[in-house]
């Protein structure tokens, strides 16, 4: 399987939170140095014992721990269909456009597919368009209390995946390619566990076995010429999007 490196804007968003965390954590550093600044003066005027500065690194934030997880997921769910599928199929990472970012998408000789990969321990509950997750433990009791899932646009996993790949078939029919999209949530931490799901509007995979099964079991057949173009026009767009994309504004 060929892959085609397109953005990497969950890696740049974790590198952003580890910045801002080393960068409050020394601030914090320097008020310590003054306070023991004013503490030596002190110990000349009282006699009394020398205080030590303590610096210490502050534990990385939730926001960490989402990112890199999701991270790791995207990375996971490469590596696995790198070794189950070849040359003919070709992963494009960090496809973006003004409806969002798709996760992973998959083009090959059983169609075009764009998946979000959800790297979240807990049982996993939707209706539609809203999704619920719930942590439990290894013995299975339940330790958080059940939570919609949603991203910082409050977009639940379908919407996420969704929304983009409806621009981008629009895109693709507008210049003569038709083509439908499959539209995938991934389900990929090992404690994961889909619940009860009714009237879905994606399919839903709990491991990467099973999104291959999806993916042998497509009706669909595209030829290599029309896969070549369509990889080029979902670069094309991409590259479009990203040099007009508005810059970030500073936290």
């Amino acid at each position: 399987m060929r892959v085609v490196p397109l953005s990497d804007h969950p890696g740049a968003m974790l590198r952003d939170a580890r910045q801002r965390r080393a960068a409050r954590d020394a601030a914090r550093s320097q008020r310590r140095w003054g306070a023991w600044l004013r503490g030596l003066f002190a110990v000349f005027r009282a006699r009394r014992p020398l205080p030590v500065p303590g610096p210490r690194a502050s534990q990385p934030t939730d926001e960490e721990g989402k990112l890199a997880a999701g991270v790791a997921g995207e990375s996971f769910v490469a590596g696995e269909l790198g070794r189950a599928l070849g040359d003919e199929w070709t992963l494009l990472r960090g496809y973006r456009n003004r409806r969002g970012e798709i996760d992973v998408v998959l083009l090959g000789p059983r169609g075009l597919f764009a998946i979000e990969v959800k790297n979240q321990n807990g049982r996993i509950d939707c209706h539609g368009d809203q999704w619920w997750s719930a942590r439990y433990d290894k013995y299975g009791n339940q330790v958080e209390t059940r939570r919609e899932m949603s991203d910082r646009r409050g977009r639940s996993p379908s919407v996420q995946v969704n929304e983009p790949a409806t621009l981008l078939e629009g895109f693709l029919a507008a210049r003569g390619h038709p083509v439908t999209i499959g539209r995938v949530v991934a389900l990929v931490h090992p404690r994961s566990q889909l619940g009860r799901c009714t009237r879905p509007t994606v399919e839903i995979c709990t491991s990467v076995r099973e999104l291959l099964r999806m993916l042998d079991a497509s009706p669909v057949s595209v030829p290599p010429s029309e896969r070549a173009a369509l990889e080029q026009l979902i670069i094309r767009d991409h590259r479009f999007h990203a040099q007009h994309r508005p810059p970030r504004r500073a936290r």
